[in-house]
């Protein structure tokens, strides 16, 4: 492809991510299914390009602004700004790109090209940007991130707008760490261990893991180190009735099955659980792939659920990883910061309540709710976790160093009565997690 049509692709990606609500991984899968003229060079470069806009969005949009010129942002404008800014490219270079040809941009406007050539030779960052635009955030989380991190905004910010390395959850039903890693490295990709999980594998770089022999064997699954914590702190074991109430995408599912493995299989129950059939009909291929048929999936209703009110009482364990504003996940999927507003925290506020008041109803005396989710905001976190408290006094906090000792081995990176985890601190995803013991 030439550099136009790579330019062109990255433009129409825009305009898909910012009209839908897919997850650009998905997005680009499907554009890229439909061009196998596209080969893997292009595609690094196309998709090099989507993130850096997404990443730099509030910056450019405040340099679009600040020239005077008309233009709203969108895909052409911010591309335009992005190579002006970040690039580097002169007018005349920008000017080339967009000529019209087969498969390349439209020519630049008269606007346009005015404003690449008010941008050129310009900073991405600008000492007059507030806090939100140069660090790429809502204004409304302006206040929430500054009390959380008054001293660290800008490092923690700054590490949530990079690259995630690609980290492997090592399931230890079919396999161990060290089988695990000779098999990777016989198909040419080199891991090494995650710091914190002692089942984790970390990349050194991007790879098709689809083909490898640890991933046909169910031997490995894509799993973020701090999901992978999450999972190993809910002290699921063999001969335990365990519940994921959120179960999602099957993630920490399938890491739970894992951890009541023995001989091979599970021993215990072992509930999947959510109100979408079609995200818990998505599991079921990954818990055959990673030989944890037993585990059982349930749907069920948002409100006053039959299955939940029979099973009252009966749970070991219950880990309730909550929706959330997912500000924890931005290495990821960049765009998802401007998808939310404060109208929508206080919705999802509402659910997180909800959902805990029905997954406490099914631990037994004696046994564990897990609260987790994958938010950075205290007032879906510690707010959240009082709030629990004061409403159940039958349940108590346990010392999350307490619990990583049980559980995952070792003091945990954070000290403190919860966990977080952020990239900065621990170079994973943003993750909270609360462990509460029913008396």
């Amino acid at each position: 492809m030439t550099p136009g049509a790579r330019l062109q692709a990255a433009i129409e990606l825009l305009e898909q991510v910012w009209s839908g609500e897919d997850p650009i991984d998905r997005l680009t899968d499907g554009y890229f299914r439909k061009r196998r003229y596209a080969g893997s060079g292009d595609r690094r470069t196309i998709h090099a390009t989507l993130y850096d806009v997404l990443r730099h969005r509030a910056r450019l949009d405040w340099w679009i602004g600040r020239t005077g010129s008309a233009l709203e942002p969108g895909p052409r404008t911010r591309i335009i700004a992005e190579l002006a800014l970040e690039k580097k490219s002169s007018p005349q270079e920008t000017k080339a790109i967009f000529n019209g040809a087969t498969h390349c941009p439209e020519p630049l406007s008269g606007a346009e090209e005015k404003l690449a050539e008010a941008l050129y030779g310009r900073p991405l960052t600008h000492p007059d940007m507030p806090s939100p635009v140069a660090l790429e955030y809502p204004d409304w989380m302006d206040r929430s991130l500054q009390a959380l991190w008054p001293e660290r905004l800008a490092l923690e910010m700054s590490a949530l707008n990079q690259p995630a390395p690609v980290d492997l959850r090592i399931n230890t039903l079919l396999s161990t760490p060290d089988e695990t890693r000779q098999s990777l490295k016989s198909d040419n990709i080199e891991a090494e261990p995650t710091p914190l999980s002692p089942i984790g594998l970390r990349l050194a770089g991007k790879a098709r893991l689809a083909g490898t022999a640890a991933y046909r064997n169910g031997w490995i699954e894509i799993q973020d180190e701090g999901s992978q914590l999450i999972a190993q702190l809910t002290g699921a074991q063999p001969g335990m009735k365990v519940v994921d109430f959120c179960a999602g995408g099957g993630g920490k599912t399938l890491a739970l099955a894992a951890a009541m493995g023995t001989d091979g299989a599970i021993d215990g129950r072992l509930w999947a659980c959510d109100i979408s059939d079609y995200r818990l009909e998505r599991i079921t291929p990954r818990l055959k792939r990673a030989g944890a048929e037993k585990v059982q999936t349930k749907v069920i209703a948002a409100i006053d659920d039959p299955w939940v009110r029979h099973n009252a009482g009966r749970m070991d364990r219950v880990l309730a990883d909550v929706p959330c504003t997912g500000t924890g996940a931005w290495r990821r999927d960049p765009d998802a910061r401007w998808r939310s507003s404060l109208d929508d925290m206080d919705d999802m506020i509402a659910v997180q309540q909800r959902i805990l008041t029905m997954a406490q109803s099914l631990v037994k005396p004696g046994g564990r709710l897990i609260y987790a989710t994958c938010s950075l905001l205290q007032e879906e976190n510690e707010r959240q976790l009082a709030w629990f408290l004061e409403n159940h006094p039958d349940y108590k906090p346990l010392a999350i160093d307490q619990v990583w000792a049980e559980t995952v081995g070792g003091p945990p990176p954070p000290t403190g009565p919860c966990l977080r985890l952020s990239p900065a601190s621990t170079g994973t995803d943003g993750f909270f997690c609360a462990v509460m013991e029913k008396s």
